[in-house]
């Protein structure tokens, strides 16, 4: 059990994907801009990031291992990551469609999103089993999503701040935002090295 919660913990807050690995930052900064957008595309990435390790994982053991065939790994988890995200994208626009359209472009990108694809390779490379592996993912997906609210929230903020200088405005502003969020989330490391250390 403390085996699942460090790992759940680190990708969540020391490994997180966007802040601490600098994977998916596309819909971090395209999709972050409000709130409501941003729980709705981390909860995607989420969603999307365990469901693709539920199938990935068992293709990768008992398919592309037995058959000597691992080479394709890459090519086989980016085709069940475009399917699965063409399912979310369809429930999507049937069921919730508001949060389809303010997801808007970022939408289709999550195929695209390399820390999908990275966490299903992840999983593998660090020799999980298949708990471990879902547990992973869920984490991965909560750390996305954590980073994504906070973000949001601080670009909320910075949207009603009259104090930034003219040259700093836009996209300084934002990757300054960003990295002082990313430095803040590596302070947890030792937290959670001594916790479960």
């Amino acid at each position: 059990m403390t085996e699942i919660l460090i790992i759940m913990f680190s990708v969540i807050l020391t490994n997180n994907f966007v802040l601490s690995q600098f994977l998916g930052i596309c819909p971090f900064l395209g999709v972050s801009k409000k709130l409501d957008s941003a729980v709705g595309m981390g909860v995607a990435v989420t969603f999307v990031m365990v469901l693709a390790t539920a199938v990935t994982w068992p293709i990768q053991i008992y398919i592309l291992d037995r058959f000597g065939i691992g080479y394709l790994q890459t090519v086989v988890f980016i085709l069940i990551i475009a399917a699965l995200v063409q399912l979310v994208e369809m429930t999507l626009k049937k069921y919730m469609p508001p949060l389809y359209s303010s997801l808007g472009v970022y939408l289709p990108l999550i195929t695209t999103n390399c820390a999908v694809l990275g966490v299903a390779i992840m999983n593998i490379d660090e020799g999980y089993n298949y708990v471990e592996s879902i547990v992973c993912s869920l984490g991965a997906g909560i750390g996305f999503l954590l980073a994504m609210v906070l973000f949001a929230g601080v670009r909320e903020k910075m949207e009603n701040c009259k104090g930034i200088p003219d040259c700093f405005q836009g996209v300084p502003i934002t990757l300054m935002a960003a990295s002082i969020l990313s430095m803040a989330f590596m302070g947890f490391s030792g937290v959670v090295e001594g916790i479960f250390g």
